[in-house]
């Protein structure tokens, strides 16, 4: 149950890192963050199942991290798609003017 757990947070972590590093849609990075967040919040889980509760107490904390994370986030895309007209990261340069 250990690996399997594991296995799938790493597979989950993996598509969040290839989804960060080639996709150029501002939401779509967001989400790939939010992906990483919860495998890590699984492994926690986890790990926590084999070794104690105290990785149930990390896992709030990063749950509580990403809720804010995602409204700080969200905020900042809606406030560049307000001024710039786009969510597409290679059309976005804020020190153009």
């Amino acid at each position: 149950m250990l690996a399997e757990s594991l296995a799938l947070s790493a597979a989950l972590f993996t598509i969040g890192v290839v989804g960060v590093l080639v996709r150029r849609n501002a939401i779509i990075v967001f989400m790939c963050v939010e992906l990483m967040l919860n495998a890590v919040n699984l492994s926690f889980v986890a790990l926590a199942r084999a070794h104690g509760t105290a990785g149930q107490v990390f896992a709030i904390f990063v749950m509580t991290v990403a809720a804010a994370e995602a409204a700080v986030g969200l905020a900042i895309i809606i406030a560049i798609f307000r001024h710039v007209r786009t969510v597409n990261l290679k059309n976005i340069n804020l020190l153009r003017g």
